[in-house]
């Protein structure tokens, strides 16, 4: 298999006046090329903490990335320069954050960000990157693009935006697309296509995804593989088969038992995992769902 992502024990904590938190610990997964990895867990897990620490953008301070390697194509990408950085995101890899509103500037209109992002990374003159802004929008079926692209975020629907979003994470033909949460603010509706364009554009594009989720029907429908996050470590990981009809672990057999579907009887209540995640200032020796374990 063509592996073009690889992190190996990846330690992240954050200074606090609390003390240190450990938010990942000892994190390790590849990706290969094509695939779509699906990490799921529930919130405060440290998988988005995880892949933001890949894109660089966790603030340090009080972030601190203390331990472990990604390499992306042989590159190391922790710790990279300033320069360095800002031409790996968005060229080498986009991301699609889950609350698109707040991820695209409000003074700018759709079509002049994603120009943007082509002339600085492309080095595309205004109108070429323009013209290119208008297509990307039509593969991510955004109808009438050209005026469209003359419209500001505030005139796009939730699922519009979430398709702008997506055509600007492609603007660069990225190798891997990480996508927080991409459906969180959206209808059931609309959740379905915007799923159905990501996995249509990695066809077209055979462009890996990191999918972070806790939604384990998006994971069925989107993942090849899938790694269960809790309490910072990546406690069960194999492919999505392994994870819906073999899974060994008591957490993601819980995961999967608080789940309700078509097939649940409605007199029978759901099994809630009781308890509560350790406390990552001082996280637990060995596995940290010991003290939830029934």
């Amino acid at each position: 298999m063509d592996t073009i992502l690889s992190v190996k024990d990846l330690e992240v904590e954050f200074a606090t006046y609390g003390g240190t938190v450990k938010a990942v610990r000892g994190v390790s997964f590849d990706v290969t090329r094509g695939e779509t990895l699906a990490i799921v867990g529930e919130s405060g897990c440290g998988k988005s903490v995880t892949v933001q620490s890949l894109m660089g953008l966790i603030p340090m301070p009080p972030g601190k990335i203390t331990g472990g390697t990604a390499t992306l194509n042989g590159k190391n990408i922790l710790n990279l320069p300033p320069a360095e950085a800002n031409k790996f995101r968005g060229v080498e890899v986009g991301m699609i954050f889950q609350d698109p509103m707040s991820s695209l500037n409000p003074t700018m209109t759709i079509g002049d960000q994603i120009a943007e992002t082509l002339k600085v990374h492309r080095g595309k003159s205004d109108q070429e990157a323009f013209k290119l802004a208008v297509e990307l929008l039509e593969r991510t079926h955004i109808p009438e693009a050209p005026k469209r692209a003359k419209q500001y975020p505030f005139e796009f629907s939730g699922g519009m935006l979430q398709r702008a979003m997506i055509a600007q994470s492609l603007a660069c033909n990225p190798a891997i697309l990480i996508a927080d949460e991409p459906t969180t603010a959206l209808d059931v509706t609309i959740q379905a296509q915007i799923l159905e364009l990501m996995l249509e554009l990695q066809r077209t594009e055979n462009m890996s995804i990191i999918l972070i989720t806790h939604d384990l029907a998006v994971v069925a429908r989107m993942a090849d593989r899938v790694a269960v996050m809790y309490a910072g470590q990546v406690i069960e990981s194999g492919t999505v088969d392994d994870i819906f009809y073999r899974s060994s672990h008591p957490y993601t057999l819980g995961l999967k038992e608080a789940m309700p579907s078509n097939t649940h009887d409605r007199d029978k209540s759901l099994s809630p995992i009781l308890g509560s995640p350790p406390d990552l200032f001082k996280p637990p020796v060995g596995c940290g769902y010991c003290a939830r374990c029934p």
